[in-house]
């Protein structure tokens, strides 16, 4: 089937159920309340994860072939889950723990790879999977950063020839883009557990297999998800150097306190979606590119990230100082 047509089918449907979503009155049941740790202001259900998984899930089934259905399982099972973490709860070893076997399974069925780098797989995995938790609090952003990730896996497959994770990639992409039409500022519904844990889960498992299959070098998903990756790094560390419990909700995150010292959702979104279209564009370029371009790119890429997070640095504490 041609990947056009995939896209628009996996668009079209994911648009259509997010949008009844919205209207059921099912959806009042899992809503998404204003918190002091929150950046929304009135109550906005949280189940867009469910259409745009369900979306994601029928594109791939009516796809002849049902490439990579291991990894489309595994997300499918991760996604049910947190349905339920969603609706009711879950506690956290059991949180951590279905993300952890999900991985480990993961790992176990792909197979194409040195046994010493198994558990930095697993790791790798279980840390992108909650990474797309944490960076889901932003009208537009984890839909967004779904369009531009799992874009770019699309484009270098099928440049690469490798229709099976071309496939999948842009399944993703368009029931995220569908997802997206009701999530853009102002948001009428939110992504929920059942999809950012998904999603991120299947960035880095579709990230392994690219890599496994000499589709892309090692570091090259790193950087097609770099919006995300690095603010979530940067944050972890400066909590942890500050003594706070790591596990604690929190709203220090970059995009949020941009947020916080007065960019709206809209602003936020459109400068991440910058951002996130000349990283997906560096990082195409550069997956045939030589050692040395590489090298240039991902150090000027470091020093951008260094400075934008200095200046946003500056800006808070200065905002903090002045006690607004």
């Amino acid at each position: 089937m041609n990947l056009l047509v995939i896209l628009v089918f996996a668009f079209a449907l994911s648009a259509a159920a997010v949008r009844l979503l919205i209207t059921d009155p099912l959806a009042r049941l899992v809503l998404d309340l204003p918190n002091e740790r929150s950046l929304h202001d009135r109550p906005i259900p949280r189940t867009g994860g469910i259409g745009l998984m369900l979306a994601a899930g029928v594109t791939w089934w009516a796809v002849a072939a049902h490439p990579l259905s291991g990894a489309v399982a595994l997300a499918g099972g991760l996604a049910a889950l947190f349905l339920i973490d969603d609706v009711r709860g879950l506690a956290v070893p059991l949180r951590f723990g279905s993300q952890l076997l999900a991985a480990v399974a993961f790992v176990a069925l792909s197979g194409a790879h040195p046994l010493w780098l198994t558990p930095f797989l697993i790791v790798g995995i279980v840390w992108s999977t909650n990474l797309y938790n944490f960076m889901d609090g932003a009208n537009g952003l984890a839909g967004g950063m779904a369009v531009a990730g799992f874009g770019s896996y699309a484009l270098a497959s099928h440049f690469a020839g490798d229709p099976d994770v071309a496939v999948v990639a842009v399944i993703v992409a368009g029931a995220a883009a569908g997802f997206l039409v009701w999530n853009f500022d102002p948001a009428r519904i939110f992504l929920g557990d059942a999809g950012s844990i998904p999603l991120g889960f299947l960035a880095a498992a579709l990230g392994i297999v690219g890599w496994s299959r000499g589709l892309w070098p090692f570091w090259w998903p790193v950087l097609v998800f770099s919006p995300f990756v690095v603010d979530a790094c940067a944050t972890l560390v400066q909590r942890a150097l500050r003594g706070e419990p790591l596990t604690q909700a929190h709203r220090s995150h970059y995009y949020q306190r941009l947020v916080r010292m007065g960019w709206s959702h809209r602003r936020l979104a459109l400068s991440q979606y910058g951002l996130m279209l000349a990283v997906a564009a560096t990082a195409l370029g550069l997956r045939t590119a030589s050692a040395v371009a590489v090298g240039v790119a991902l150090l000027l890429w470091g020093a951008a990230y260094v400075a934008i997070a200095v200046v946003i640095d500056r800006r808070w504490y200065a905002r903090c100082a002045s006690g607004e």
